[in-house]
């Protein structure tokens, strides 16, 4: 049995998404039946201080031989780097991709992937002709689940999938929460509902409905969607979209469209109690039966699939004909940022530019769709972060 290929990671940003994804990229493979790869990281970057950037390190028990640098500059310049992870505010990605690709590196850019599609488009201009991998870290894409609920679709198990209805909110005081200084609400870090919550709303409803489609029939989707606005910054605090797709999954006659309603909120929440009572958060219905996804959105660990009359639900392959069968995938040993990873170093290894799962063409078409949402809405960030001009101080 060969050795398996080591990835040498670098950190962009020591925030709390930083340290999570760190301590994944640190978890035992094995625990996760993984054999072919392992995760090192061999430096971390700050862009206030290298003493911020040692104490993440310390914090995330990475090896005591990596790297704490005090700019970001110093980072994307280390030979030992194979890949970046990129874990600024929406409204960084932009200008510290473009940092490290120009540098000869590639990415794992957090999602959303930038704060708009003409920005996307650049920074995967820049990876194809650099001949560097760079992918959206939509981290649930890669879950076990995930990959199982699209298999399913694409066996047609389910029938013609003609709708997907996902949410993911949370009940806040915002105006106590957050205030107006908070990423969650400050229009200067692309703040909002939509690019930090609504990607997972939108992740299903693309997943579903989009990917499960082959290449070349996949068609961009028609949006009519409606936001409000917080009105002490700006940004949006509820957003509500309905994508209509130009054809179904698994439709044989290839004759009918499918909808996507994609649904984010500061103030009402999809768990209410925070116990599950008020689940499902994703409902993918299909001719002859539906999954039902439990909250949260972004990390799931169970759906039941529920068929039509007599059907047979094959989730665990177990053949028996039964109306319901609830499935559990749980994560082992971490959050389940590990997947993403492992998926990136993959494609390192391989010589790939970019992700089966999450292809650049898709994310692109992701962001054009919340660009529509946005248009629709009113909703403009700063030009600053909105621009393609690079480099930018920010």
């Amino acid at each position: 049995m060969s050795s398996p290929h080591t990835v040498r990671w670098g950190i962009l940003a020591t925030g709390g998404i930083a340290q999570t994804f760190t301590k994944d990229l640190l978890v035992d493979p094995a625990t996760r039946d993984v054999s072919d790869i392992r995760h090192t990281v061999v430096a971390a970057a700050s862009s206030s201080s290298a003493n911020r950037a040692k104490k993440f390190l310390q914090d995330t028990k990475c090896p005591s031989s990596a790297i704490a640098y005090g700019s970001y500059a110093e980072l994307v310049a280390d030979r030992n780097v194979d890949i970046i992870y990129v874990a600024t505010p929406h409204s960084h990605h932009y200008q510290n991709t473009m940092l490290c690709l120009e540098a000869g590196k590639h990415v794992l850019c957090e999602k959303a992937f930038t704060v708009n599609a003409a920005q996307a488009k650049k920074l995967v201009e820049l990876a194809k002709k650099k001949n560097l991998f760079l992918m959206e870290a939509v981290w649930t894409r890669y879950f076990p689940l995930s990959i199982e609920i699209r298999k399913i679709i694409e066996s047609g198990e389910l029938g013609t999938v003609h709708r997907v209805i996902a949410d993911l909110s949370f009940n806040e005081e915002v105006e106590k929460t957050w205030g107006t200084e908070h990423r969650m609400v400050n229009m200067d870090l692309a703040g909002g509902a939509l690019l930090d919550l609504g990607i997972y709303s939108l992740t299903w409803v693309f997943q579903c409905l989009y990917h499960t489609i082959p290449p070349p029939a996949r068609r961009a989707p028609q949006v009519v969607s409606s936001i409000e606005k917080y009105s002490r910054t700006g940004a949006d605090e509820k957003t509500s979209m309905l994508l209509t797709f130009p054809s179904a999954p698994s439709d044989p006659t290839n004759s009918h469209t499918a909808h996507g309603i994609a649904l984010t909120n500061l103030r009402v929440a999809t768990d209410v109690d925070g116990h599950g009572s008020a689940n499902p958060a994703i409902r993918i219905q299909g001719t002859k039966g539906e999954i039902m996804v439990d909250h949260p959105a972004y990390q799931p660990t169970r759906y039941t699939i529920v068929m039509k009359g007599d059907g047979e639900a094959k989730a665990e392959g177990e053949g028996k004909k039964v109306g319901k069968k609830e499935v559990v995938h749980e994560i082992p040993g971490g959050h389940g940022m590990f997947w993403e990873a492992d998926e990136a170093g993959r494609c390192v290894r391989d010589g790939k530019l970019e992700s089966q799962g999450l292809g650049w063409e898709e994310s692109v078409v992701i962001m054009e769709t919340m660009d529509e949402v946005r248009r629709q809405g009113g909703l403009r960030y700063p030009d600053k972060i909105e621009s393609l001009d690079y480099p930018v101080e920010l």
